[in-house]
């Protein structure tokens, strides 16, 4: 990336990820035909829906966003004939875990490098009280191979760390239990699944922290709508805000009250961001959002944002760093185990732009640079699509050309984002090394 620029415009950034498999997963299990819009045409979904042609699910598209599922019902589903890949998809391996568990056939769920050291005991080991019958690597780690059960049996079950992946992965394996499968989270997560199970008829009883689910009964198709993905939006409004002279406007983003801890950080930090036109995508709340330059403050970041914002901490780092003051985060052990350990490669990063950023068991402290400048240079990304998209957006702050390396995953969530981002301002060129 060429230094400085601004960002201005209107864009419309891809759908959400998160509701994308989700669609596909239970558009899959249900009778009848399932119509998605807006679906992303990302690596990672298109991994999940993959894995459902090849377990006998007929899917046409997708198309512009759409996607024609013809459900094949709860217990449609047809052996695989090959371990099923989804490549980087943390979120199709955990949430096909607990949907296979309770199959008659025997599968295995595998990964690219990245995925495959990833922990997956967090959601083995609860199927294992349902009955699920999973081998892991010595580690904890994919290959995951599951073998075939009689029967799943409904748990109560408190997770230790709020996670919407181990939630997800138990809700779906409770399709497929005796009795009522219940989960209790320390804190609010994500609620895409349970959202969408009501959207195909399914019963769901929600009562603050804890979720049930009784086994046995039918999914009906119904249309899904997909937002704009929050997560994706993130970064250009971190972008915005840190540019001078900025001024962009975001269209149909998804406002899930579980996913907007990225709205209230920034905010919170002093971000001029306009929420209006809100209204209902299907299940989900949407809204168009605008965000313009405003100097940032740090801030200690509310513990009780943080698994609002899971996702998006690599660009909230990059908003720390240009702010006045210092960033504390704490409570966010979780970031040590994405893709990348996001806390330590953001650090690492941060510190080649000439930012003093100390690494946390559980955190980062930024010391903010306010107006001044960041530094070029080059930066690891490690793999990781958010981390090197954050850095992007840095680079409207350098005073220097700033290098981003290993970026070819940014196409698993966010396919056309550098055409995008140079649409928007951003001076962004592959670069051949």
């Amino acid at each position: 990336m060429a230094p400085g620029g601004t960002l201005a415009g209107e864009m419309r950034v891809p759908g959400d990820k998160s509701i994308s498999h989700r669609a596909i997963m239970l558009g899959a299990l249900a009778d009848g035909e399932t119509i998605v819009t807006g679906f992303l045409e990302g690596a990672d979904s298109l991994a999940t829906l993959a894995a459902f042609r090849r377990m006998g699910v007929e899917i046409e598209g997708p198309r512009a966003g759409r996607v024609c599922i013809r459900g094949v019902g709860r217990d449609g589903l047809q052996a695989p004939s090959a371990p099923l890949d989804v490549g980087n998809a943390g979120t199709a391996m955990r949430l096909l875990c607990g949907l296979l568990a309770g199959q008659p056939f025997a599968s295995t769920l595998v990964g690219d490098a990245s995925l495959s050291r990833r922990p997956m005991r967090r959601v083995t080991e609860p199927l294992a009280r349902m009955g699920a019958d999973i081998e892991t690597s010595a580690a904890g780690t994919a290959p995951l191979s599951i073998r075939a059960v009689l029967r799943l049996h409904g748990i109560d079950y408190a997770m230790p760390v709020a996670s919407a992946q181990v939630k997800s992965c138990l809700l779906l394996a409770g399709l497929y239990a005796d009795g009522e499968t219940c989960v209790s989270e320390p804190a609010v997560t994500r609620d895409h699944t349970e959202r969408m199970l009501a959207t195909f008829d399914y019963p769901v009883r929600r009562a603050g922290h804890r979720v049930c689910i009784s086994g046995g009964a039918r999914l009906r198709a119904a249309p899904v709508e997909v937002p704009a993905d929050i997560s994706s939006a993130a970064f250009f409004l971190v972008g915005a805000s840190i540019a001078d002279a900025a001024d962009i406007s975001l269209p149909a983003v998804g406002i899930n009250p579980t996913r907007i801890g990225v709205l209230n950080i920034l905010e919170a930090m002093g971000a001029d961001i306009s929420v209006t036109h809100r209204r209902q995508c299907g299940a989900e709340p949407v809204a168009d959002l605008r965000v313009r330059s405003a100097p940032l403050r740090g801030i200690e970041i509310p513990a009780a944002q943080v698994p609002l914002a899971i996702d998006e901490f690599p660009a909230l780092f990059v908003a720390a760093a240009c702010a006045d003051g210092e960033t504390l985060l704490r409570g966010a052990e979780e970031l040590r185990v994405k893709e990348s350990d996001r806390i330590a490669v953001m650090a690492a990063g941060l510190a080649q732009l000439g930012v003093d950023a100390e690494v946390l068991p559980d955190g980062i402290r930024i010391q903010g640079r306010g107006r001044a400048p960041l530094s070029g240079g080059s930066v690891d990304s490690h793999g990781d699509h958010r981390i090197a998209m954050a850095f992007a957006m840095a680079a409207l702050r350098a005073d220097a050309p700033l290098l981003v390396r290993d970026c070819a995953n940014v196409d698993t969530s966010f396919p056309g984002f550098a055409a995008l981002a140079a649409g928007a301002g951003l001076r962004i060129a592959e670069a051949t090394e």
